[in-house]
């Protein structure tokens, strides 16, 4: 049986992600619950069979890696320590989803990515071939933050929102976020018992944003719902449905299937590859501050242009991620800059007859084209 969670089937994606988290691979003492990953792993396994694309994201690294090392706080005592708790976790960890994966015939691969490697348009693609490639001959690739060489500017922070991004390099239509809850609440279920599962999420706003600020005490791990949430946006921006599931069930893609409790993102009308993996960007290099008019002119889809800017944030080089804030200092939208901030700060507020004199070379048509932004 395949359960159609409200018009998203995940094993009838052609392409799917499925992230583990690090509360339900390792026991609190550091011990990895090998029984119950030997069931995730049968699903998976039967997925393949049928002909599915499965990747997995996999954390638990430095939880491994702590134990061996006996590092106070679970390795994350410091950053130093996170990093060679993550060198030492990550051998375990890979050979552990190796033996299992070999055990129902398949073959594993492993990734390590660091924020930079899919906030880089060039090492995006090479990524995405890579994943490609790996899918394309079946086998499953198993992809974990490079916590090894990342330091806290780089890191993405959490596994959830780098699956996302995982999904729009592989080009997958899903996402399962296995978690310890089955899905968004509309509060904390641990302190609210009248609590009720949001089976269904057409729309991320406030209301589904103060929800999961609600929920984030409920012991889902270092990521909490607030990351899913996040998570869902990339992803779903992108045009990728993504579900939180409980993982705390043995065959927990199989109990999905068969119609478990879960919440469902729905996803966005993907407006192309490009502004998908510019909408999924993690990291902007400065910000444009923006009067009303120029707000509006955004909304209607026009590109920014100097006139309307009041004032820069940040230092930045042409072709970099700068977000745009309205007047309220809100983000309204995030875009390429065709210019450095050096001289974007020359030209904004001025009329582009003045640009040539100010610059003293040709200007470029616009501050950021509208085919190089999306809305925030």
């Amino acid at each position: 049986m395949v359960a159609d969670l409200n018009g998203f089937a995940p094993a009838a994606c052609p392409r799917l992600i499925v992230k583990v988290g690090s509360s339900l691979l390792v026991t609190p003492d550091g011990q990895v619950r090998r029984d119950w990953l030997a069931t995730l792993v049968a699903d998976i396994a039967a997925r393949v069979r049928a002909g599915q694309h499965v990747a997995v994201v996999s954390s638990g690294a430095i939880a491994l890696g702590a134990r061996r090392l006996a590092l106070p706080k679970g390795g994350r005592a410091s950053l130093e320590d996170a990093q060679a708790a993550a060198a030492t976790g990550q051998i375990a960890l890979s050979q552990i989803w190796a033996e299992l994966l070999a055990g129902q015939g398949l073959v594993a691969a492993q990734m390590l990515l660091t924020l930079d490697d899919l906030e880089e348009r060039r090492r995006y693609l090479n990524a995405a071939a890579t994943l490609g490639r790996l899918l394309g001959l079946g086998v499953v690739p198993v992809i974990n933050e490079n916590d090894s060489v990342a330091t806290e500017e780089i890191r993405f922070g959490d596994n959830d929102r780098l699956a996302a991004r995982v999904a729009q390099a592989a080009g997958a239509q899903g996402v399962v976020l296995l978690s310890d809850v089955d899905g968004l609440f509309t509060a904390n279920p641990l302190t609210h018992p009248q609590a009720a599962l949001v089976e269904r999420v057409e729309r991320i706003d406030a209301a589904v944003d103060a929800m999961a600020k609600g929920a984030s005490g409920s012991g889902m791990g270092s990521g909490g719902m607030a990351s899913k949430i996040a998570a869902a946006r990339i992803a779903t921006g992108a045009g990728i449905a993504l579900v939180i599931a409980s993982g705390t069930i043995d065959h927990p893609l199989a109990a999905l299937d068969a119609g478990r409790p879960a919440t469902w993102f729905a996803p966005e009308k993907s407006s192309g590859a490009r502004k998908a993996w510019l909408a999924g960007r993690l990291r902007a290099k400065g910000v444009l501050h923006v009067d009303a008019g120029a707000a509006r002119a955004l909304g209607d889809g026009k590109s920014l242009l100097a006139p309307g800017v009041t004032a820069i944030d940040g230092v930045f080089s042409r072709g970099d991620l700068v977000a745009i804030h309205g007047p309220g200092g809100s983000a309204i939208a995030r875009g390429l800059s065709e210019y450095d901030a050096a001289d974007a700060a020359l030209i904004i507020g001025h009329k582009r007859e003045d640009h040539a004199t100010l610059l003293g070379y040709a200007p470029r048509a616009a501050l950021v084209h509208r085919n190089q932004m999306v809305r925030a």
